[in-house]
């Protein structure tokens, strides 16, 4: 069982509301109090004076989530690095790992992938990102992103589940389960030069966006895939070339 045990009253507050809203059994007591018997792994304050034998996790007010997902690991049984897998896309799949207990997912647009992988990795302890090997452009503009965590590049055949009744839009993120489960190559950067088909597609997005049925042409079409434009930022620019 989880016990939160501290002074502090946002720590309290935030982690008592975490583990209420996944469904977690956990009691609280005040600090200086016996535990009770079936106390697994104890949520505290750094300065919060606990006298226990169990497991102990600190943190404050602003950590309550993830001091959440240690307790739930230490709970599972998993403990272990947190490891974070991505299916790579136009919003990737995004799977939180602590040992073997998935304790965050997340489905974003691509834009805001880099910014959830280095919020989910800043604190943690040895950790370690795999991007699956699919949509290549998009898996390579996380990957070139990302500087300061280990990342590995990942097979990703067969790991998006059959989904059933009701489970749409859940298989990026079961893809991203099991593409952090499985073992990679180590890599630094990923340089992918698109096909022609590629460009044609962005070339054709450039004018389904457009207002005046505009196109962009292969250089820009080729910036967008490499993530350094957007599709509305390389029109606005194609249409500065033209003025």
């Amino acid at each position: 069982m989880i016990v939160v045990a501290t002074a502090d009253f946002e720590l309290y507050h935030e982690a008592v509301a975490e583990l209420r809203s996944r469904g977690v059994t956990f009691t609280t007591v005040e600090p200086g109090d016996p535990l009770p018997d079936r106390a697994t792994v104890v949520i505290t304050a750094p300065d919060d004076d606990i006298d226990t034998d169990c497991s102990r996790v600190t943190a404050t007010g602003d950590e309550a989530r993830r001091a959440v997902d240690e307790a739930l690991a230490v709970l599972r049984g998993g403990g272990g690095r947190t490891i974070v897998g991505v299916d790579p896309g136009t919003r990737p799949g995004i799977a939180v790992l602590s040992g073997e207990t998935v304790v965050a997912a997340f489905h974003v647009p691509l834009s805001d992938a880099v910014e959830v992988i280095q919020r989910e990795t800043d604190d943690a302890v040895d950790p370690l990102v795999r991007i699956g090997d699919g949509a290549r452009l998009q898996g390579a503009k996380i990957i070139n992103a990302l500087d300061e965590v280990p990342v590995e590049l990942v097979d990703e055949t067969g790991t998006t589940p059959y989904l059933g009744s009701g489970a749409r839009g859940m298989g990026d993120v079961l893809a991203a389960v099991n593409i952090a489960q499985r073992d990679g190559q180590r890599i630094d950067s990923r340089e992918i030069e698109p096909t022609d088909g590629e460009l044609q597609r962005i070339k054709t997005k450039s004018r389904e966006q457009s207002k005046d049925n505009r196109t962009i042409d292969d250089e820009l079409a080729r910036r967008v895939a490499g993530g350094e434009l957007s599709i509305q930022e390389a029109l606005d620019e194609h249409r500065e070339r033209e003025a």
